[in-house]
């Protein structure tokens, strides 16, 4: 049983995750169980929901980060999305994962394009 305050977390954190990443957040939570419950109450019910940062400046963190860190390219996929949501163009993302080539080194930053490069390539054409 959850408690009030929990249950507002958890409820703020759903409203959060909704306007970063519309449903597609929703759908990877749902197949998480009690581990999505605490992304969405902590990630996003405590964290994305602080003052002080914009979801934009939230999602540019962010990815800078998993592209630094390397090894998270399904969690760098999942950001990137939402970053284009949160009004992040593909050429920002560009300069992003330029951004941590003199902090994190060359074969992160070619995952995190790779990344990017699929992302465009399924993304619909625009005429």
């Amino acid at each position: 049983m959850t408690t009030p305050t929990e249950t507002t977390r958890y409820e703020r954190g759903l409203a959060k995750l909704a306007e970063v990443d519309g449903n597609a957040g929703q759908r990877v939570v749902d197949n998480l169980g009690d581990l999505g419950r605490y992304i969405v109450e902590f990630a996003f019910g405590d964290i994305y929901s602080r003052p002080g940062l914009s979801l934009r400046e939230r999602e540019i963190a962010t990815v800078a980060i998993l592209t630094a860190l390397g090894g998270r390219e399904p969690q760098l996929r999942v950001h990137m999305e939402a970053a284009l949501n949160v009004g992040i163009s593909l050429q920002e993302l560009e300069e992003i994962i330029l951004q941590t080539v003199p902090y994190a080194g060359f074969p992160t930053a070619i995952n995190a394009t790779n990344v990017l490069t699929r992302l465009k390539s399924e993304m619909p054409s625009q005429v």
